[in-house]
């Protein structure tokens, strides 16, 4: 499998006067976990029709394992796997009889199916309830017998679009460890939109933020927090006075002060040596518990984002 799983090079994609995609380019590694983020209407699910070969692009262009998105789009789609919308399982059949279907299909051998088969649904702890109908189940389970699916004929890459939306906090975070244990062992690709932006920031090793068809930020979690600026530091303790926070306030590398209970929150307007806001609140009284440097979240680093390019 190539290097690069994804590359997309100054792609467009208009419908009249809307301007879907806007020359977005970028590359994937091979066997990460890419986040493709944004807010609905900026062009998310466009760019992933056009990786699909469902859609003619405007100008520019895309390959997926290096297959050509306009002329090779049946070799694209026969290497790569996608849950999209809609999971694609028939609920009146059991959940072996679905990726037994699906191992059809994609004309899998009789004792390859039947091995898949056992594979994935053990690695999602589903196999001992393999003949049941998936109309009996839980939508958290459906959604993973759904990725199993999306997994069966092993693609070197698959598409996932809000692989958590509308699950509840237990569901959510067996998907994901499903997912991040199943690119583990078999080294996919995942490239997944998601609106949960702790989602992104556990299981992305990149991401990229686009806005109106346009890319507006590309990297690691971690770097595009940096890149967002205001350190912090959180205390947590008691005597938090309104002079202490008038104090604070008054120090030139403070840009902001948030008291929650017994948590205060000290946004910094520049990387700085936190002892003397330390030692001032100290000398005025304040009984500190606990202190911790922390850094922008991804979802505070997207809302900057979106606010500076509106």
């Amino acid at each position: 499998m190539a290097e690069v799983a994804i590359r997309i090079d100054n792609l467009k994609r208009y419908f009249n006067s809307v301007k879907a995609v806007d020359g977005l380019s970028l590359e994937v590694p091979a066997g990460t976990i890419f986040g493709f983020l944004g807010p609905n209407g900026s062009g998310k699910t466009t760019t992933i029709n056009l990786l699909l070969g469902l859609l003619e692009p405007t100008d520019g262009r895309a390959e997926i394992l290096g297959f050509d998105t306009r002329t090779q789009a049946n070799e694209v789609r026969a290497n790569i796997g996608a849950l999209l919308e809609y999971p694609g399982i028939y609920e009146q059949m059991s959940a072996e009889e679905n990726l037994e279907f699906y191992g059809r299909v994609w004309r899998m051998s009789d004792t390859e199916r039947q091995s898949r088969i056992k594979e994935l649904l053990t690695q999602i702890g589903l196999w001992e309830r393999r003949e049941e109908r998936v109309v009996k189940w839980s939508r958290g389970m459906k959604q993973q017998l759904a990725m199993a699916r999306a997994l069966m004929h092993h693609p070197h890459l698959v598409f996932l679009d809000e692989p958590t939306a509308g699950l509840d906090v237990v569901a959510a975070t067996t998907i994901r460890e499903d997912l991040a244990t199943l690119v583990e062992r078999e080294g996919v690709t995942v490239f997944m939109t998601t609106h949960n932006m702790s989602e992104a920031e556990k299981l992305c090793s990149q991401v990229a933020v686009i806005r109106a068809g346009k890319l507006v930020a590309l990297g690691a979690p971690d770097a595009l927090r940096r890149r967002a600026g205001n350190p912090q530091i959180e205390v947590v303790g008691n005597g938090f006075s309104e002079s202490v926070l008038n104090l604070l306030r008054a120090r030139p590398e403070v840009a902001t002060v948030e008291l929650h209970a017994d948590r205060l929150s000290i946004h910094l307007s520049e990387e700085t040596d936190t002892a003397p806001l330390v030692s001032l609140m100290v000398n005025a009284g304040v009984q500190i518990e606990e202190v911790h440097r922390g850094k922008a979240s991804l979802e505070e680093v997207f809302m900057t984002l979106m606010e500076e390019e509106r």
